[in-house]
């Protein structure tokens, strides 16, 4: 397997998607695209009644299958009140953090299908007029969301068809820079869906069969805690997320590697999955780093507590600044897809 190939295919994959808005909740464009891109490459996908897409990557032993994770599901907003001054209170999605967002473009999307920019401000966010400017606590009490609309009062919103509910969407502002580094909102977990989509077109390519049959998942409500809770095909024994690899203090990993999760915040994964894991790298000659995340929780977790009798995994392309402006590196792409080649045996 050349990774690098097919570590550029993923990259490029993950900006495709990640120019499509999808907070928790709002993604079913999300998952067409995801099934027709999985479609394109030859595999059977399908959706979800739950709105996720599920991939059979092929193989033979489907009595010991390996189940493959990743969410297409972002972080976001929902309008919680039209403000009789024409400005929006809006309640996180997820993790979605005030103090993150804070003079971040935004984009909301009404039922009937309009969409209107605008930008999460503080409230009385002019320096030159508000002297607690630097001592206000960020939250989603003291921002609001400016419309770039010629509204001043509740009614004039209302007539542009926006309402309570709906959807708010953060620009991900995203860049590939020459060094090789992405920089987006939302790589978690963009880039991962680009990496299964990475390892399927190798699969196609090579004409590669795993002795045991393989599945993805690419789960949509992830950032809620309950996207892997179901769609578990038959035959099932292991499931592993693809997720992003944590990167900051007290931790080894940096966006050019590939994290093997060993616990966070639910507990231990499988010892015997992160073992193979660890050793699938060894054999791949992958850079990667075994951690303990201290603030985490995986979709293999959900599938765990939703009652699958499996043993677990997580991995994934190193991110700095999660949940946030994120970054990774194409080098951390390449070397989760190194691993999970090795682990398929392929």
């Amino acid at each position: 397997m050349t990774e690098k190939k097919f570590a550029e295919f993923a990259v490029e994959k993950a900006v495709a998607l990640l120019a499509i808005d999808s907070p928790t909740g709002y993604t079913a464009r999300a998952a067409e695209w995801v099934k027709n891109e999985f479609a394109s490459l030859g595999f059977a996908a399908e959706t979800t009644k739950k709105g996720g897409v599920l991939i059979d990557l092929g193989g033979e032993d489907a009595e010991d299958a390996l189940l493959l994770e990743a969410h297409a599901d972002t972080l976001g907003a929902m309008v919680a009140e039209i403000k009789s001054s024409g400005r929006l209170r809006v309640t996180n999605l997820g993790g979605m953090r005030a103090e993150n967002g804070e003079a971040e473009n935004v984009r909301v999307y009404t039922r009937g299908g309009k969409v209107c920019e605008g930008t999460l401000q503080l409230c009385n966010a002019s320096v030159h007029v508000n002297g607690e400017y630097g001592d206000t606590k960020r939250s989603f009490d003291t921002t609001e969301v400016v419309l770039d609309e010629d509204v001043s009062d509740e009614k004039a919103v209302r007539a542009l068809g926006i309402e309570v509910g709906d959807l708010v969407c953060f620009d991900p502002r995203t860049r590939v820079t020459p060094s090789g580094y992405i920089k987006s909102r939302f790589l978690d977990d963009k880039l991962s869906v680009g990496i299964l989509l990475g390892l399927a077109k190798y699969m196609a390519e090579a004409g590669a069969k795993p002795a045991r049959r393989v599945f993805a998942h690419v789960t949509v409500y992830e950032e809620v805690g309950h996207g892997g809770a179901g769609s578990v095909p038959a035959g099932v024994t292991e499931a592993i997320s693809v997720d992003m690899g944590c990167v900051g203090e007290g931790l080894t990993c940096t966006e050019r590697k590939v994290s093997i999760c060993a616990k966070d915040s639910g507990g231990p994964y499988s010892y015997e999955v992160v073992g193979k894991l660890i050793d699938a790298a060894k054999r791949e000659g992958a850079d990667y780093a075994v951690d303990v995340y201290p603030h985490y929780g995986s979709d293999v977790e959900a599938t765990l507590s939703a009652g699958s009798d499996v043993r677990h995994g997580l991995i994934g392309a190193g991110v700095y600044a999660s949940h946030g402006y994120e970054r990774s590196h194409i080098d951390g792409v390449a070397n989760t897809l190194a691993v999970l080649k090795g682990y398929l045996g392929i």
